[in-house]
């Protein structure tokens, strides 16, 4: 644990990158044999909260009033009071619910979560219902043509939702087309893999564990540069 004081993690005013040998765990309220990292948030200036949820056996949390997307990294995990639309979760599953709705994730077995918060603004007042889905059979689609870069878009094109949530898969070499500039802030869980991301005037290692947040206009890139 001790690297005299050595680590990968870096807080710029544009971004961060929090690396597993920085995590801070504690839990949250209503956190039940829960814990959580909390890798981004208001307090940092970000217009969501991400943050990680490790759970023991029979553990538990509330979602909460904003508008919630839960991806399960490991393990079986359920939306309690059937208020998903499929009440069991297994890894690569996810599930989108809307703001104000009364859920608690159980696990009767450890577990871990991604779990995004955003405060939702109603497109026409339409607050959509909640959705289920597993990543693993989300169609992939080429990134600009590039079919080494693979993007599976996990919640409809529907600015109902608020929000976007994708996955990204590249081929080892492959890399964005571009260096990125635009308005849309990002969190960015590393699932598996490493690589070199390019953040700000900032080059930076990264690998499987690591978080990434880019506020917006944050100068970005990617390669999986490795084997």
């Amino acid at each position: 644990m001790q690297h005299l004081g050595h680590t990968r993690s870096s807080y710029q005013r544009d971004h961060l990158l929090h690396t597993p040998d920085t995590f801070v765990r504690a839990p949250l309220p209503g956190m039940r044999n829960a814990t959580a990292i909390v890798h981004a948030g208001p307090a940092m200036g970000a217009g969501f909260t991400q943050y990680t949820v490790e759970l023991e056996r029979d553990g538990s949390f509330p979602l909460g009033k904003a508008q919630s997307f839960v991806y399960v990294i490991d393990g079986v995990v359920n939306c309690a009071e059937n208020k998903c639309a499929e009440n069991r979760l297994s890894a690569g599953h996810y599930a989108w619910l809307p703001p104000d709705r009364a859920a608690h994730i159980t696990a009767a077995e450890p577990a871990r979560v991604a779990v995004i918060e955003k405060p939702h603004s109603a497109w026409n007042g339409v607050v959509p219902g909640p959705i289920t889905g597993d990543e693993r059979s989300t169609p992939a689609k080429p990134m600009l043509g590039d079919e080494a870069v693979e993007v599976r878009t996990l919640l409809p094109d529907d600015p109902a939702f608020d929000c976007a949530v994708n996955t990204m898969t590249f081929q080892p070499g492959a890399t964005l087309p571009m260096v990125e500039i635009h308005i849309m802030e990002h969190g960015l869980l590393m699932l598996e893999g490493a690589g070199i991301y390019r953040l700000g005037e900032h080059w930076y290692p990264v690998k499987a564990g690591d978080f990434i947040w880019m506020a917006p206009y944050c100068p970005q890139w990617f390669g999986a540069l490795g084997k």
